[in-house]
């Protein structure tokens, strides 16, 4: 794709000069850091969506609402058990993982 102006970049090109290209450590821990980022906003906007406070989805899944609030806010080291409880128990959801 030829673009006009040459001062623009892709958002791909902006991640390869700010954090290195694919597969370097500094790339790989921005993308890791990105999908945290993720996973807290679905998360906060399935509660939303379903008209659920923190306290009340933490009280259906057996958690705190800080531990809820820590996900929604992109906190690390989540636990994938708890998580999946969170979307089963919470919402009756599946989660569903992909590995490309």
């Amino acid at each position: 794709m030829k673009r006009k102006n040459k001062n623009i970049t892709t958002f791909r090109e902006h991640l390869d000069q700010e954090y290195g290209l694919p597969g370097t450590k500094t790339r790989d821990d921005y993308e890791s850091g990105f999908e945290a980022f993720r996973l807290g906003i679905l998360l906060q906007e399935l509660r939303t969506e379903e008209g659920l406070t923190q306290e009340e989805l933490a009280s259906k899944c057996g958690t705190t609402k800080s531990y809820i609030s820590r996900i929604e806010n992109n906190a690390s080291d989540i636990r994938l058990s708890t998580i999946i409880r969170i979307f089963k128990q919470g919402f009756g959801k599946d989660l569903k993982l992909i590995v490309e």
